[in-house]
């Protein structure tokens, strides 16, 4: 294959110091635990095993380089999802299970933006402050089309906390923007990897790992430069209005909504990729629910089904009828049924705010019932 020069990958160097305490964790023996947030490439789209996605590849690294180390990995990958999901769910999904590294993985499904410069920077800030005070890598992939990513947004908020970063766009993009490196070789549908793509993106995050796995026989003093230590000896402020670091995120599980035709979904979730679980369903026009909760941004997620006709809904927030969202549960695509995530209120007053939905559209037993998964709350 095509030399990649991943030194070019390397668009942002940080800050070591939690990533070489990790290190020196595992290689006392400790055990460790290594994780991966992000959308569908981080879940492992289109690699033929799980065994041969780039997270794995990763945690293999992490296992083989520490022998004496017991490494547990935690793929937090879900397709199709941003940032925005991704800091309403991070506390249950992986900082559950107190990990000392992770990669953070939505370039490719946030919008370079404001709005998921802030999204993001919640979500960075979450997983910063965790208690396991977790080393992290932040990974920009890319759309291979057109070489577009949200890069711009997510590097800035790498450079705030000291997070390294690394881009596919800078290294393997250009290989493939310049002709010398076909892209059918890596990706059938210009964005997600095939094996030979996910060994790639491995490669881009392990020739990192081993630049500071190189450098644990060094004082630290001499690795780490004195600016860095001085700039982040204590929490950067956030570079954004900061709206999104404090999500919760409501499921029938953890609040109990007013029901007026809904139905809580009672069927077991047994994993994070069964996204259609612990939610609300309605089967008719006229169904109603409603949340009262805390918080200055507020947003819903349900089910666009492939299947139509699907029911519709509406959400009206604090009563404000004029301002209803139309919530469609038909979806146009028709690669599978779609988890959409809806914003409701961004900067709004912070306090307690009510959000009633009521379906719109729908005959019992004709139309697909419409799917409410949840509600996201966020100051």
């Amino acid at each position: 294959m095509t030399y990649i020069n991943f030194e070019e990958g390397m668009t942002y160097n940080g800050d070591w110091r939690r990533l070489r305490a990790t290190m020196e964790k595992a290689q006392r023996g400790e055990p460790i635990t290594v994780g991966f947030l992000g959308g569908s490439i981080t879940q492992g789209s289109l690699s033929s095993l799980p065994s041969t996605c780039y997270a794995y590849l990763v945690y293999e690294w992490w296992a083989k380089t520490f022998p004496q180390s017991q490494v547990t990995y935690v793929n937090a990958g879900i397709g199709g999802t941003t940032s925005h999901f991704g800091v309403g769910r991070v506390k249950e999904d992986l900082l559950s299970s107190q990990p000392d590294f992770t990669t953070v993985e939505f370039s490719v499904n946030d919008d370079n933006t404001p709005f998921f410069r802030e999204t993001y920077e919640g979500l960075v800030r979450t997983i910063y402050q965790a208690e396991s005070q977790p080393a992290m890598v932040i990974i920009h992939n890319v759309f291979y089309e057109s070489g577009t990513n949200a890069q711009d947004q997510h590097e800035l908020i790498g450079r705030r906390y000291g997070i390294p970063c690394v881009s596919m766009k800078t290294s393997v993009y250009r290989e493939v923007a310049n002709g010398n490196l076909p892209v059918r070789e890596i990706t059938p549908d210009d964005l997600h990897p095939n094996d030979a793509g996910h060994r790639l993106l491995a490669d881009l995050v392990i020739y990192f790992l081993e630049k500071v796995y190189a450098t644990l026989d060094v004082p630290e003093e001499q690795i780490v430069p004195p600016h860095i230590v001085e700039q982040f000896a204590q929490m950067p402020t956030p570079i954004t209005a900061n709206g999104y670091e404090h999500s919760v995120r409501y499921r029938n599980h953890n609040c109990q909504p007013f029901l007026d035709g809904y139905v809580a979904d009672t069927e077991a979730q047994n994993h994070i990729t069964e996204i259609f679980r612990k939610g609300w369903i309605s089967e008719k026009a006229g169904d109603r629910i409603t949340f009262e909760v805390e918080g200055s941004s507020l947003a819903v997620q349900y089910r666009k089904s492939v299947k139509h006709p699907a029911c519709v809904a509406k959400a009206v927030v604090d009563g404000n009828e004029e301002g209803a969202i139309l919530l469609d549960g038909n979806f146009d695509e028709t690669w599978g049924d779609c988890l959409y995530l809806q914003p409701l209120l961004h900067h709004g007053v912070d306090g307690k705010h009510t959000i009633q939905i009521t379906t719109t559209e729908g005959v019992a037993g004709t139309d697909v019932p419409f799917y409410l998964v949840s509600v996201i709350a966020s100051k």
